[in-house]
């Protein structure tokens, strides 16, 4: 682990194009959790990203209660029976519930997390958040879109009360509107493309949104070494975030390179004069 950065590496051997890490930052505990679990015969992969909260160790308790489910649906191989915007639905529903079990067994603390997920399959990309955990998704190192945060600071933009480059500054930023653990069920955002070649994703808790931008996950998205990327970006939060930062969580996955692993995934080109969907 260096600089506070504790990285992670996913894919085939030799394949270096998945990558994720996390920073502790400034705060005494880790609160933020990730998975990334690939069946490469079946072209699928999931990608779980979590930041917890809710006092007295309750937030990584939440992280850490999210990525088990994720872990325990994957190895029942539901996702193989499901499709991908219900699978998901699943994973958001099942991994509230075991929030609130958890919670159960605690009395001044209760686990609350967002989520954002990310399947890929076939030539299919499915995600879906709950909270302020965020996805990005580029295409040849421009920005198609970007999940939007279930949080006061988001309502306030969506009214033109604040501008969007100001949110992660601003006061009430981290007053939630939805999340996992609550008590009510969660209500969950979904969003699916076809896979095309040059594009890629980033998913990322709220402490390394608030110090990059867009055009800066881009630029780590498309990077040729993932890892490399992954580790460059966490290090340029902890600079930015200083002492008092945040817990950082990232993942990227998809370098837009033609060579890349992905490529099998991806439509081949059509021949001249045939219709070609855009995504």
């Amino acid at each position: 682990m260096e600089q506070g950065i504790d990285m992670m590496q996913a894919g085939a051997p030799g394949r270096a194009w998945l990558a994720a890490g996390r920073a502790l930052g400034g705060r005494p505990s880790q609160q933020d959790d990730l998975v990334c679990l690939a069946d490469e015969a079946q072209r699928t992969h999931l990608l779980v990203l979590a930041d917890g909260m809710g006092g007295e160790g309750a937030g990584e308790l939440a992280s850490a209660g999210v990525v088990a489910v994720a872990q325990r649906l994957w190895r029942e191989g539901r996702w193989r029976d499901l499709p991908g915007a219900l699978f998901l639905e699943q994973l958001c529903q099942d991994a509230h519930l075991e929030l609130r079990r958890r919670g159960e067994a605690l009395v001044d603390a209760a686990p609350h997390a967002t989520i954002v997920a990310l399947l890929l399959k076939g030539r299919m990309a499915y995600w879906a958040h709950v909270g302020d955990s965020r996805l990005y998704r580029f295409g040849r190192g421009r920005l198609l879109g970007c999940t939007e945060d279930h949080s006061v600071v988001q309502e306030r933009v969506r009214r033109g009360e604040l501008h969007a480059d100001q949110a992660g500054a601003a006061v009430d930023q981290h007053q939630l509107l939805r999340g996992l653990g609550g008590p009510m069920q969660p209500r969950v955002d979904h969003g699916c493309a076809p896979l095309r070649r040059g594009q890629a994703f980033a998913l990322c808790s709220d402490g390394v949104w608030e110090h990059l931008s867009a055009q800066e996950l881009a630029a780590f998205a498309t990077h040729r070494d993932p890892r490399a990327a992954v580790g460059e970006a966490l290090a340029l939060v902890l600079g930015r975030a200083g002492a008092e930062g945040d817990n950082a969580a990232l993942i990227l996955a998809g370098a837009a390179r033609p060579w890349h692993p992905w490529a099998h995934w991806w439509p081949a080109p059509r021949r001249p004069g045939r219709h070609r969907l855009s995504v």
